[in-house]
């Protein structure tokens, strides 16, 4: 990802506004170092007053920044990732997962089906009237089978999406939820058929629904192998 993309995203710009924040900090703590050194008690005061609020602040951005790690704003139907598929035994596959910012993962998955779920999250007064725009990040592709039984014990394949580190906001709502500002947190999935060479891309509508689409020859073979 190159920095372009990387400060148009969420968690990078609240990192920048909390370092500024902390330089600020700085700069308010010399002043009161002077203010207490001349004996000018009110000024001290308020300066005191204004390194509080400034640094609460710049830590309640970096704590925004950890949360918000690996989430992207939704705007319109966007494309989220593409996913092309190599059959390398019955129900053994080998998927090629292509993301917008140029990372590519290889993938191996068992089942006759890809599912991918993502993380959504929107938002309410007053960060709505700030413009805050929806979230959303790619949380697991797993593979899953078309018949029940097996479904229920054969192997199954997890693959996350997203390394957690503790402070995802979607684990804090689940824990806490009172938090501010979120209207909701909530999961979005899709999944299709696999078959040989399919080539798949996976979007995100704007209301915040993931949508898998195959492209024609995928969805041609994909129909082919319902009918047989």
């Amino acid at each position: 990802m190159d920095w372009t993309t990387a400060l148009t995203l969420p968690s990078p710009q609240l990192l920048i506004a909390g370092g500024v924040g902390l330089l600020l900090c700085l700069l308010l703590l010399a002043q009161l170092r002077q203010t207490l050194a001349h004996g000018r008690h009110l000024h001290s005061l308020l300066t005191g007053l204004g390194l509080v609020v400034v640094a609460s602040l710049s830590l309640l951005a970096v704590a925004a920044a950890l949360a918000l790690q690996g989430y992207r704003r939704l705007h319109d139907d966007i494309p989220v990732a593409t996913i092309d598929a190599r059959i390398l035994a019955p129900q053994q596959w080998q998927l090629s997962l292509n993301l917008p910012d140029g990372s590519h993962q290889s993938l191996l998955l068992s089942g006759d089906d890809f599912d991918i779920e993502a993380v959504v999250v929107r938002w309410k007064l007053p960060a709505l009237l700030a413009g805050a725009p929806p979230l959303y990040r790619l949380d697991r592709l797993s593979g899953r089978y078309d018949d029940v039984a097996q479904e229920q014990s054969a192997a199954r394949t997890v693959i996350p999406l997203h390394a957690g580190n503790g402070w995802d906001l979607f684990d804090l709502k689940r824990r806490y939820h009172w938090l501010p500002g979120i209207d909701t947190v909530y999961g979005s999935g899709a999944f299709l058929p696999l078959v040989e060479q399919g080539h798949y891309q996976i979007e995100l509508s704007s209301n915040g629904g993931l949508v898998a689409r195959p492209d024609a020859v995928t969805a041609t073979h994909i129909q082919q192998g319902l009918a047989d």
